[in-house]
């Protein structure tokens, strides 16, 4: 993200290129990108982060064989944002997306924004996206017209439409309705007006979704991608954004004693990584980088459906009520994990403690596309290849965090990082298991947490000690020049607007827009594929 001139980053990069360090990791040919996104996972769901997490046998191969990051963030605590920022390289203050879209939503990502898709699509690349898309997919706002060659997936979250088989979710949602309007019932927290579709790009090849079958569909459909782009002989960027460990969770199996539902969902996540490697590895390896992180963290108002925080347990907050993992400020909101596997460019066995975002995949990998970034426009993600290649462990001296829907106004910037300082302007509590919120709170000063000593932000720095008195006009100075930097900016806006014409609909005249027959197993999906429901 932005950063004051003459960075310790910006000192580094310079001293390797007038040294000529840069010259062995210039690649020959333009490498493959993968990245993979898990939905509302923890930053203790991986064992190799946490012992205590038993289910990730082939993440924690990735972590062994790949480059760990520990202090790594989303760029927002929830969904689209997080999502946006990572296809933009650029805060939702810039870029126009700062709250999650719905089912109704006319707009998305705004149209004047240039994704990663473009740019790699613009310097040869094939680009696929497969899985939760949450960015708009009405018009335009469709990822076909995003930069995307081929979509497979959900237009949004997976619990924003029914389904016939609903999963594990709390509160419980019912199935579709298959009779009349008078039959349906209502249910807080639950969509049961329309059937959730799943989109072969603008074709609705199944609505409702079977669930259970969706993992091994995206793992298929992400073979599919990259056949036909070895086929053409092309490079290829794949993002893959999954379904888990979002609710409704579907575990493909009962799930064995002591492991329970998350557990089991949490254990196929991790298979499907491990197929997903197994592709990239077998297009030989060193061709291609495959990046792993997630949106934001655990939903912990789903109580034993949701992930581990690790010891990132924003205790300050949970004294004081509520949760402080997804869409607050606090470290258990966006603190989440980041695994990056390129066999012979990014260490194996390396743990890194650079502080890095989401944010830096859209400069990382247009920079090693041999791409430019958009012009016109500022960036708050870093091309951080001197990390990943191990030159360097210096990644962001300043991070914000935008509020996220626990408190403040959504996408304003109101808590920020710098070094190993966390500062907060307003804090506040999501929705806990227990059904509290934390009211939200201004400070004025602000509350300032050393993380080096204090990672469970349980006891912020007096104010009037010598510690706090030194950094507060650092974090002042910072603060002042982000906001000031984003202000100067091309800032865009987002169309929150909704019809609910633009619902995804494969047939208006039956209940839930059930389409005939898309409903199980029974159906040949590459017949489905063919069958012309077209999302208006």
């Amino acid at each position: 993200m932005w950063t004051p001139p003459l960075s310790p980053w910006a000192v580094l990069v310079s001293t390797l290129v007038l040294v000529g360090l840069w010259a062995p990791c210039v690649v020959s040919r333009q490498p493959n990108f993968i990245v993979i996104l898990a939905d509302d996972v923890g930053w203790g769901d991986l064992g190799a982060n946490w012992a205590e997490t038993k289910e990730t046998p082939h993440l924690d191969q990735l972590a062994a064989e790949g480059t760990r990051f520990v202090d790594f963030h989303s760029a927002a605590s929830t969904c689209s944002p997080s999502r946006a920022s990572l296809l933009t390289g650029r805060l939702g203050v810039r870029n126009g997306v700062t709250h999650n879209f719905a089912i109704s939503s006319l707009g998305g990502l705004p149209l004047n924004e240039t994704t990663l898709a473009e740019v790699l699509r613009e310097a040869g690349y094939s680009t696929g996206a497969i899985g939760k898309w949450h960015l708009g997919h009405h018009g335009r706002h469709h990822p076909n017209s995003r930069g995307f060659d081929y979509y497979f997936g959900i237009p949004y979250s997976h619990d924003m439409g029914c389904t016939d088989t609903p999963g594990y979710n709390l509160p419980p949602c019912p199935p579709c309705p298959r009779h009349s309007p008078a039959a349906r019932v209502a249910r807080k927290d639950c969509y049961t007006e329309v059937a959730l579709p799943l989109l072969e790009n603008i074709t609705i090849v199944q609505q409702p979704v079977e669930l259970s079958s969706l993992a091994r569909r995206y793992a298929e459909e992400a073979e599919r991608f990259i056949q036909r782009a070895s086929d053409k002989g092309r490079p290829f960027f794949l993002y893959l954004a999954l379904a888990h460990m979002h609710v409704p969770l579907v575990p493909p199996l009962p799930p064995a004693p002591g492991r329970g539902i998350y557990g089991a969902s949490l254990a196929e996540m991790d298979a499907l990584v491990g197929r997903v490697k197994e592709l990239a590895d077998s297009l030989g390896r060193g061709s291609t980088l495959l990046w792993f992180t997630g949106d934001n963290g655990p939903w912990a108002q789903k109580c034993e459906l949701a992930g581990r925080l690790g010891p990132f347990v924003g205790a300050w907050q949970r004294q004081r009520g509520g949760s402080s993992a997804k869409q607050t400020t606090w470290e258990g909101g966006h603190r989440v994990p980041a695994l990056v596997y390129w066999p012979g460019r990014v260490p194996a066995r390396r743990t890194s403690q650079a502080l890095l975002s989401i944010l830096d995949i859209f400069p990382t990998l247009v920079a090693l596309a041999g791409a430019a970034l958009p012009p016109n426009r500022r960036f708050d993600g870093l091309d951080v290849s001197p990390v990943l290649f191990g030159w360097s462990d210096v990644g962001h001296k300043v991070l914000l965090h935008p509020n996220s829907g626990a408190a403040g106004k959504v996408g304003e910037i109101e808590a920020l990082r710098l070094a190993q300082y966390k500062a907060f302007y307003t804090t506040g509590g999501a929705m806990a298991c227990d059904g509290s919120t934390g009211p939200a709170q201004r400070h004025h000063p602000p509350l300032i947490f050393n993380l080096d000593r204090d990672i469970q932000e349980q006891e912020p720095l007096d104010v009037a000690s010598r510690e706090y008195q030194a950094v507060l006009p650092a974090i002042s100075r910072a603060y002042a020049q982000a906001l000031q930097d984003i202000a100067a900016d091309n800032v865009s806006v987002a169309d929150y607007s909704q019809d609910p014409a633009a619902i995804p609909c494969c047939n208006v005249q039956h209940v839930g827009c059930r389409c005939h027959g898309a409903h199980g197993a029974r159906r040949d999906p590459h017949v489905e594929s063919r069958t012309p429901w077209l999302c208006l």
